[in-house]
């Protein structure tokens, strides 16, 4: 589907730089700078419209929230949702973000979450799934050692091949939810896609992995 450019959306995130970090390289190892209190730091890789990141952002003014989303015309509608979630302890980031190691500092997130990633379902692109060994070196270096990740689809191919992918990395499967909306998680906070999917009927899938000692 073809996005509809924004021409107002810099000026928009320019305006908005207490949500939206203007200069996230520059902030590596200093995340914490960021928000009013330092607690746990939990990233999301592709926030999309938002709703996730601001419904975890309300339901636990406990943790720092920091949402990455490399689409402009995207974040515009997240950074919205943020500011109607009047929450002080979720922050944007509006980059690609290939390599998170550039983002973050060794050890210094705490939880990550992987909502509804494109699949990639062609073979050749399989390098560019994030649940492919390169990109689970990155949350290896970036998580800290008890640190753990979230991962939420509807495309059962890219789950039964994220979790080989783990198992192979020598990660450890704390949960895997087949049908996470037959088990009425009353904490679980849906995204957009989940919701569109889950009114269709589809099955979500979730795990949550970390990495060995």
């Amino acid at each position: 589907m073809r996005l509809r450019n924004k021409p107002w959306a810099d000026d928009f995130l320019r305006e908005n730089d207490h949500i939206v970090v203007q200069e996230p390289f520059a902030h590596k190892n200093e995340w914490q700078t960021l928000f009013p209190k330092e607690q746990p730091l939990h990233l999301e890789i592709g926030s999309g419209k938002g709703q996730f990141i601001a419904g975890m952002g309300k339901q636990h003014p406990d943790i720092n929230f920091v949402g990455i989303e490399r689409v402009k015309s995207v974040i515009v509608g997240a950074v919205k949702k943020v500011i109607d979630a009047d929450t002080v302890n979720v922050r944007m980031v509006n980059e690609k973000a290939e390599d998170l190691r550039e983002l973050f500092g060794e050890n210094e997130v705490d939880h990550l979450y992987l909502n509804f990633s494109d699949p990639w379902p062609k073979t050749r692109h399989e390098k560019r799934r994030l649940t492919y060994h390169t990109f689970l070196e990155q949350y290896q270096s970036i998580l800290k050692p008890d640190g753990s990740i979230t991962m939420k689809t509807d495309n059962k191919k890219l789950f039964e091949y994220s979790l080989i992918s783990f198992s192979q990395f020598g990660m450890r499967l704390e949960e895997v939810e087949l049908d996470l909306h037959q088990l009425d998680d009353p904490l679980n906070v849906p995204t957009e896609y989940e919701e569109k999917f889950a009114e269709k009927g589809q099955p979500i899938y979730r795990c949550r992995i970390s990495f060995k000692d």
